[in-house]
């Protein structure tokens, strides 16, 4: 008598745990409903409403014509773009690297993934300020580790302290993930607060993966802080992950990269060789424009963001219900709608910013993120990187919807 083996899951439990990117359904269902004849405002993608600008595209448009770009190229990037890359760091934030230090990625979101693969081990645990970006705990489980939140408020600029972050480490600690400007709130750590952080994480044996992605997106008084340089040290324990893609609106080419030592660069090169192999020859070639280019489209961008940023705020901030702090960099406004939770609204009482969101689609046409996605609860965020026109058409739905609620 033969036994009937047991049936075994279709999917990985490793790939079956992961999240849908929360930011990528919103902004995904919001263009299908455009797509439908309805009005939607979309405030969820984290993108340039700008195009690239044109050196760049016509850089591509030669690359493509150029039979070396029709072949495989080595899989950490062309040379020509990890020696931009070297310039471009140095001029930017003063740090020092060379291109054995360099990797080139299919977008920031690899060279995370990458990041967190070739530094933990199974078990390892890493320090996620809270509010983040919702792929950083899908890649650290993925590299089996474990996320560990730290949970920040709008009391607080949304800006981790070391005394939280200590509170928060054990012996299994190894990462610490620092992004600022910050997705998702805005908030930029003052020159100090880096450098403290960053002694701290020297003192303590902890490696920090710090993204940078939004480094020329600051505004007022605010300055965004390279921790290695700010905490020299720090360098042989320090990832650093950047890209073309907000800063150039070059999102949808695909290309950035994580700079750090050199047996960890080439861990994460190997791994990639057998992945995706290098990135495509024609982004590459448009990334060289950017990075050798000046950054004159850069501080127009950065200019209609600022004005957009003032806006956002201006107008979130009338909403009664609503708390909305100043973001000083990235192009997202993170006000809390804690306010608004538990009371009814067109029928309806949502208790979560999820289901809130929810009823602000259906009844207003305006997509937002809610907190959920961010590890934080009780807000949405909204990104300004949309037209002028959009934008106050967006807040203004929502504030009148808002205003509803009993």
């Amino acid at each position: 008598m033969t036994s009937t083996p047991a049936a075994r899951p279709r999917v990985s439990a490793r790939v079956a745990a992961i999240a849908e990117s929360a930011t990528l359904a919103v902004d995904a269902r919001a263009k299908a409903k455009k797509a439908a004849g309805e009005d939607v405002v979309g405030f969820g993608a984290g993108e340039p409403d700008f195009p690239t600008p044109p050196a760049i595209v016509a850089a591509a448009e030669a690359a493509c014509a150029d039979p070396r770009n029709h072949r495989y190229t080595p899989a950490g990037g062309l040379p020509e773009l990890k020696a931009a890359i070297v310039a471009k760091t140095r001029r930017d934030s003063g740090l020092e690297v060379t291109p054995a230090q360099v990797l080139v990625t299919n977008g920031g979101k690899q060279a995370v993934y990458e990041a967190f693969a070739a530094l933990l081990d199974p078990g390892d645990e890493v320090l996620l300020p809270a509010p983040y970006w919702t792929t950083y705990p899908e890649a650290v489980k993925l590299a089996g580790g474990v996320p560990v939140d730290v949970v920040t408020t709008e009391e607080q600029g949304y800006r981790v302290t070391v005394e939280q972050l200590e509170a928060a480490r054990t012996p299994r600690t190894k990462v610490l993930l620092w992004c600022s400007p910050s997705n998702p709130t805005g908030a930029v750590a003052s020159p100090e607060e880096v450098e403290a952080v960053g002694r701290w994480a020297v003192e303590h044996g902890v490696w920090v993966v710090a993204d940078e992605i939004y480094e020329h997106l600051v505004y007022g008084g605010a300055r965004h802080v390279s921790m290695p340089v700010a905490v020299p040290e720090l360098a042989s324990t320090c990832v650093v992950v950047n890209g073309v893609a907000k800063t150039y609106a070059m999102t949808g080419w695909r290309v950035g990269w994580l700079l750090g030592p050199a047996d960890v660069v080439k861990a994460a090169t190997n791994l990639q060789s057998h992945a995706t192999s290098n990135v495509a020859n024609v982004s590459q070639v448009a990334a060289v424009a950017a990075l050798t280019g000046d950054l004159s489209a850069v501080a127009q961008m950065r200019e209609a963001f600022d004005r957009r940023r003032q806006e956002m705020v201006r107008l979130l901030s009338a909403i009664p219900g609503v708390d909305c702090p100043t973001p000083e960099g990235a192009f997202y406004a993170y006000p809390s709608v804690k306010g608004l939770l538990g009371k009814q609204l067109r029928g309806r009482t949502p208790q979560t910013s999820a289901e809130l969101a929810e009823l602000v689609l259906e009844e207003a046409g305006v997509a937002v993120v809610p907190g959920e996605a961010f590890g934080t609860p009780g807000y949405f965020r909204l990104s300004y990187a949309l037209g002028d026109d959009d934008l106050v058409k967006g807040v203004t739905r929502l504030a009148d919807l808002l205003a509803e609620a009993r």
